[in-house]
């Protein structure tokens, strides 16, 4: 396991496992009736193009965050997770140890919703943005004279449409309505302002905050379950408690590193990306650990 740590793995080759899709970063692969199994790569995306370079180790963390989550949350929450263990997996896919070792996980099927679950804490991003010209945030209106990095007097929710391809669109209230009926809408924003506040606040307890974070469900059968990944560097916004100061951008435990790298850059956010340079590489592979470690108590080494 210690090599699927430190190694890169941007794409994963399973020959004779059937695969069920390829997204940005995570490969996934048919595992059995009803199951799959979601491998976690190295790849970055950022801006919603995927950079030419792994991170070393991101795909580890990624993994072992989201089970930290669902296994802390998982009585308060159902979830698709059943095991990163590969004993449990199929006996297919035994073989593939050295890609699949540490950074997969064997989750149940589901039907995903066809909307990102936002929640905001704190103002910045595409929200930020959006506050910026219309005092809103997709249709919330929020008091005047927030600044860059603001908390929040109460956490929002504010869906985004999911695009497989290009970026994702922030919505309205009724546009969430009108793609999922009112009861689904109103059962996801509650169960995801409910998690993101009990998240938020054990998170608080380590030193980090979790100004931001994008969670996905599922319906299995009559069921909404937590789906995909959940609280990790890639779908969160994590900032250090210490030296937070609104008005101002904030330090991160996220790729929000590589977000300013590229904004410094004369790039148009289209492929083909710019090069990552080794130290912007190193930089964030170092702070996806440190997340792990903060959250979880565990050395990521």
């Amino acid at each position: 396991m210690h090599a699927t740590r430190q190694s890169v793995l941007t794409e994963t080759r399973l020959p004779g496992v059937r695969l069920f899709s390829r997204g940005k970063v995570r490969d996934v692969y048919e595992a059995g009736p009803g199951q799959l199994v979601i491998v976690a790569t190295d790849r970055l995306s950022a801006f919603d193009v995927v950079m030419g370079e792994g991170i070393p180790g991101k795909g580890w963390v990624l993994t072992q965050l989201s089970c930290f989550w669902f296994e802390m949350f998982g009585k308060s929450f159902p979830n698709h997770f059943l095991s990163f263990k590969l004993e449990d997996y199929p006996s297919e896919l035994q073989p593939f140890a050295d890609q699949l070792e540490g950074r997969s996980m064997l989750v149940q099927k589901a039907e995903p919703f066809p909307i990102e679950c936002v929640v905001r804490g704190y103002l910045a991003g595409s929200g930020l943005k959006e506050y910026g010209v219309t005092g809103r945030v997709c249709g919330i209106e929020l008091p005047a004279g927030l600044s860059e990095g603001s908390k929040l007097d109460q956490p929002i929710f504010t869906p985004a449409t999911k695009a497989s391809t290009g970026h994702d669109e922030n919505i309205t209230w009724e546009e969430t309505i009108s793609r999922v009926g009112r009861e689904t809408a109103q059962e996801l924003r509650d169960y995801s302002l409910e998690l993101y506040s009990k998240a938020r606040d054990y998170a608080a307890g380590r030193g980090i905050i979790i100004a931001d974070t994008k969670f996905e469900w599922g319906r299995n059968g009559n069921d909404i379950i937590l789906i995909d990944e959940v609280l990790t560097p890639d779908s969160s916004r994590f900032w250090p408690q210490q030296g937070y100061q609104p008005g101002k951008p904030q330090a991160s435990f996220d790729k929000q590193f590589v977000r300013d790298y590229l904004e410094s850059l004369h790039w148009n956010k289209q492929p083909p990306p710019p090069p990552l340079p080794p130290e912007v590489v190193g930089k964030t592979s170092e702070k996806y650990r440190q997340a792990y470690s903060l959250l979880t108590g565990q050395n990521p080494n």
